[in-house]
């Protein structure tokens, strides 16, 4: 569906605005150049959903700009099969002068569509967006959830091949977030190909086949969603492999060394409700104050269900050189019947970004079998203090 092959992109980038003329003018370059993508090689398949990772300025948006032809290539070529719609930057393809009723045939005009199917979908496309009487309204009066609204709708309606959104479902609320990403599992089971950039790793593991993760303008990891994103939390915190496992990484100034988690009867596999204690053995190799232990659990599908660390529970901890230690956590499980795993980590501050000392993706796996308590429905039980019926209330509740 997808054929990116060798495509560079460079950009010329002038100090000052007025540099641009003097260069035209005198013909001497005022400028530097960037290159945004340098041989890049990537093929989408029918029906596949990609996401990509990087930090900013990797060149993720360089890359979907590209695909939809938004800009042309310096070097190599790109090649799409069908239609293609994107949610870019938010008000790409819309007139803020214009009410958003108008800005549906301005941007659907520019995606490929006709004056005659965009007044035949119109009606559809309101409703989809949810924007009530401020679809009449001027754009610029549109926040920028309601902007990603009506953007989502006019696209969701331009029967594309292959839909490419950038960190456009960063923004609105909740239940419109659920509606797009809902929308997005029907595109995808229909045949549609998705190109996703996002920083919700959530999602990436959630929607995405495939993942890549672009960085300095180059490919530096094609693979599945969950490695994907391991590789890319290595990059921003600047790890480095120095501890012998393929899912782990730090500077090694703290060497987890192993891990634990088993229930009241001490064996591995806990029932919901039960208590449960986290042991982590680990190993000083110089002396630090400050350090915080923490640990993440994920569901079977990847996803971050609860995780916290020593920092954020109001304890740092100071080790000495050469020294061997056993960290312990205590916690009442309350997680659903199923396999999770556990990701730990040793850091200073309140996350693993800025100083990581070793992080240890998926150390262990284990299983909760069982509840003990009241059945519930969903991944986590939260505890619920109280039942109360009122009769005849005099007043009526108000919504947030």
């Amino acid at each position: 569906m997808i054929s990116l092959q060798r495509v560079t992109k460079r950009f010329k980038l002038y100090a000052r605005p007025r540099d641009r003329l003097l260069e035209a003018l005198s013909g001497k370059p005022r400028h530097r150049c960037h290159t945004a993508l340098s041989d890049v090689d990537l093929s989408v398949q029918a029906g596949e959903t990609l996401a990509l990772l990087g930090r900013n300025g990797a060149g993720k948006s360089t890359l979907l700009k590209l695909i939809t032809g938004v800009l042309l290539p310096d070097a190599g070529s790109v090649e799409v099969a069908g239609r293609v719609t994107g949610l870019l930057e938010l008000g790409t393809g819309f007139d803020p002068r214009l009410s958003g009723r108008k800005n549906i045939y301005v941007n659907g005009l520019l995606l490929g569509l006709s004056a005659k199917e965009l007044a035949a979908r119109e009606a559809a496309i309101v409703e989809f967006a949810e924007l009530g009487d401020s679809i009449d309204e001027p754009l610029k009066t549109y926040s920028s959830g309601m902007v990603m609204r009506l953007g989502f709708a006019v696209a969701a309606h331009a029967d594309p091949k292959v839909l490419v959104v950038d960190e456009a479902l960063a923004v609105g609320d909740a239940r419109f977030q659920q509606k797009c990403l809902d929308w997005i599992r029907r595109f995808k089971a229909q045949g549609g190909t998705i190109l996703l950039a996002s920083h919700d790793l959530n999602a990436v593991k959630l929607i995405a086949d495939r993942a890549v993760v672009l960085e300095g303008g180059r490919i530096a990891f094609d693979g599945p969603p969950d490695k994907a994103v391991a590789h890319y939390l290595k990059l921003i915190a600047g790890g480095e492999d120095r501890l012998g496992r393929p899912t782990a990484y730090g500077s090694g100034e703290v060497a987890i060394e192993d891990v634990a988690l088993t229930g009241d009867s001490g064996r591995a596999v806990v029932a919901c409700g039960e208590r449960a204690r986290l042991t982590v053995a680990l190993y000083a190799a110089k002396d630090l104050t400050d350090v915080s232990l923490g640990f993440m659990i994920r569901d079977r599908f990847g996803q971050d269900v609860f995780g916290t660390n020593s920092y954020l529970l109001g304890q740092t901890l100071n080790l000495q050189a050469g020294r061997r230690y056993l960290w312990r956590a205590e916690l009442r499980m309350a997680l659903a019947p199923g396999r999770y795993t556990l990701t730990v980590a040793a850091h200073s501050g309140p996350h693993h970004l800025e100083r990581c000392y070793h992080w240890w993706d998926n150390a262990l796996e284990f299983e909760v079998a069982g509840v003990l308590g009241p059945l519930f429905s969903g991944l986590v039980r939260l505890p619920v203090e109280n039942f109360e019926l009122i009769a005849e209330p005099d007043r009526v509740l108000c919504r947030a």
